[in-house]
């Protein structure tokens, strides 16, 4: 044999290799890749490269969405790209070609699991391509699976249209026939709607049902089966269980995956549910029930024409007592799961003081207090992220940005947090003044006290809006706030004793007690409170320590001790509340 000839033989061995290859491909994936309703995320595009003729061609990118780790594509704008024209009749689509002549027109709908391929040539027959996916529509545009949306126009136009997962591309040959078997005779009808198969196809009908899914509804007095189908209607029977408690339930001219829908229903009355098909087009489920734990009274088949369901009512025998209590039970438990779900320490509000514009406390060496502060809220933030994974952690600041006092507290709010935790340093005119303190939310009963609520209120000055932002803010305000977070004054106390407790430990620190003031910070947050005063810069000894990284690191850890010593006494005395 000639040496161009071999080259041109092996040519075309290696390209037919590859088009069953990617056949095979398409068949395995397609049915994995579209599983009912997807919840689709922000536009995206896939480049598609289409060759027309030996290095002829071009890439253009197409529409598509992605759901998780499946990609959706916009068939519109796919049939874009293979140059084919369209217009839509109603919701469905209608695309033509003229690739041969005299070309056809393929109709495919949203919801439909059917297309329809129809020759210009009246006396040629049509085609019917059933569709392992149907078409969802998003935002008036039409999608299928990647897979899927390439089969079906190859299936359609007879050409080779695959998607590489390598290469997060589409290539599409447009030029001639396919190197391996063609495909244009998968779905064909004749004139008489008698289906035709061949070699390379299933039987397919146009009036066909597929039964998409099934749901298994368990109630105190039996259970509700339900069919979902696609496709028109045909005529359903159901034979009233057997001796070992198996109905059956048989439906003509219907076709499933025969795979996916059986399925092991366990502990219930609907124990297995198992498909067959036939030959001649017929589908029947086995449907075994538990006719020993069970009385079963009745079997009971209605179509939902409506939904396009078929509906299986299995009926046993009930014990109104039990169904009453069963039901009392299942609403109590809603109602505790509900309330642990709120009442549950799940959010914390870490804030750093001062930040940006405003330095707080300036100790004698340079130390500021919103880097100081800002150093102690991140270390916490980390171990409580650590130790409990289940909690989250909101920062009113993670960078050294100014954040206006009362959007402190909204912060807070917004998040749904449990619990707020504001964390600054301390700073007197009497340069021996030392140790830790904290706050909560009340009017000041020492004039110390005082003294601290007003410096760190003091920031407000900094605000570009703080005559407006805090008109009318006064003591008669913070009494009013004061009595609002009356609600909260038990646990607030605890929280700042448990604080408190742990970091009195730290060497050098010695602590000042539980106070209240009217600190702004405190005035907005809906929730346990507390104001963290961890030392005084204005003291030498004490900001020697406050500058050293090790140190607030120890500090933090006191902090988080605290936390865990009132999470928990919350949790123990919440549980117990609720009788748990």
């Amino acid at each position: 044999m000639p040496l161009t000839a071999m080259r041109h033989s092996v040519f075309h061995i290696r390209h037919r290799l590859r088009f069953f290859l990617m056949t095979a491909l398409l068949f395995l994936f397609s049915s994995t890749l579209y599983a009912g309703d997807f919840v689709p995320s922000m536009p995206t595009t896939v480049p598609i490269k289409v060759s027309t003729g030996v290095d002829q061609g071009f890439t253009i990118k197409v529409l598509a969405r992605r759901s998780g780790n499946k990609l959706l594509i916009d068939i519109e704008s796919m049939a874009r790209a293979l140059r084919l024209s369209f217009h839509k009749e109603g919701s469905a689509l209608v695309f033509e070609e003229s690739l041969e002549s005299p070309g056809t027109i393929c109709t495919v709908a949203p919801g439909n699991y059917f297309a329809r391929v129809v020759s210009k040539d009246p006396e040629d027959q049509q085609r019917i391509i059933q569709l392992h996916s149907a078409p969802l529509q998003i935002e008036s545009r039409s999608y299928l699976p990647v897979i899927q949306a390439c089969r079906l126009f190859t299936l359609w136009l007879d050409r080779e249209i695959v998607y590489s997962y390598s290469s997060g591309r589409i290539s599409a040959w447009l030029k001639g026939k396919p190197f391996a078997e063609s495909v244009a005779t998968i779905g064909l009808v004749r004139r008489d709607a008698q289906s035709y198969s061949t070699r390379n196809a299933p039987v397919v009908e146009e009036a066909k049902t597929v039964i998409t899914g099934i749901e298994v509804e368990n109630r105190a007095n039996g259970a509700i089966i339900t069919f979902s189908a696609s496709g028109a209607p045909t005529q359903a029977s159901i034979l009233k269980p057997d001796m070992d408690g198996t109905a059956y339930f048989s439906l003509q001219h219907a076709s499933c995956d025969g795979d996916a829908l059986s399925k092991i229903y366990g502990s219930s009355v609907v124990r297995v549910i198992t498909p067959k098909q036939f030959e001649g087009g017929g589908l029947q489920f086995a449907i075994t029930l538990d006719n020993k734990a069970y009385t079963i009274n009745s079997v009971e088949f209605q179509r939902d024409a409506k939904n396009n369901r078929y509906m299986l009512y299995v009926r046993s025998k009930a014990d109104v007592q039990e169904i009453r209590r069963r039901e009392k039970e299942l609403q109590i438990a809603k109602v505790i799961s509900r309330d642990v779900e709120k009442w549950k320490l799940n959010t914390i509000v870490l804030d750093a003081g001062h930040g940006g514009k405003d330095p707080g406390a300036i100790g004698g060496s340079g130390t500021r207090e919103k880097d100081v502060v800002l150093n102690i809220v991140r270390d916490l933030g980390t171990f409580i992220e650590q130790r409990w994974p289940d909690v989250h952690v909101i920062y009113t600041r993670k960078d050294d940005s100014f954040i206006a006092l009362h959007e402190r507290g909204k912060i807070a709010n917004r998040a749904g947090g449990k619990l707020f935790v504001s964390v600054h340093c301390n700073a007197s005119p009497n340069r021996s003044a030392r140790g830790s303190e904290v706050y909560i939310l009340g009017l000041h009963k020492t004039k110390a006290a005082l003294d601290v609520a007003m410096f760190e209120n003091s920031v407000i000055r900094k605000e570009d809006d703080y005559q407006l932002q805090y008109k009318g803010f006064s003591e008669e305000h913070l009494i009013m706030s004061s009595m609002a977070q009356n609600a909260f004054a038990r646990q607030s106390t605890s929280l700042a004793q448990d604080i408190l407790r742990p970091v009195e430990k730290i060497p050098g620190n010695s602590s000042r007690g539980v106070r209240q003031a009217g600190f702004m910070v405190l005035w907005t947050p809906s929730m346990p409170s507390a104001l963290v005063e961890v030392g005084y810069l204005s003291n030498f000894d004490e900001e020697r320590v406050l500058r050293d990284r090790q140190e607030q690191a120890k500090i933090a850890y006191g902090i988080f001790m605290g936390l865990e010593s009132y999470r928990k006494s919350y949790e123990t005395s919440t549980m117990a509340s609720m009788g748990k």
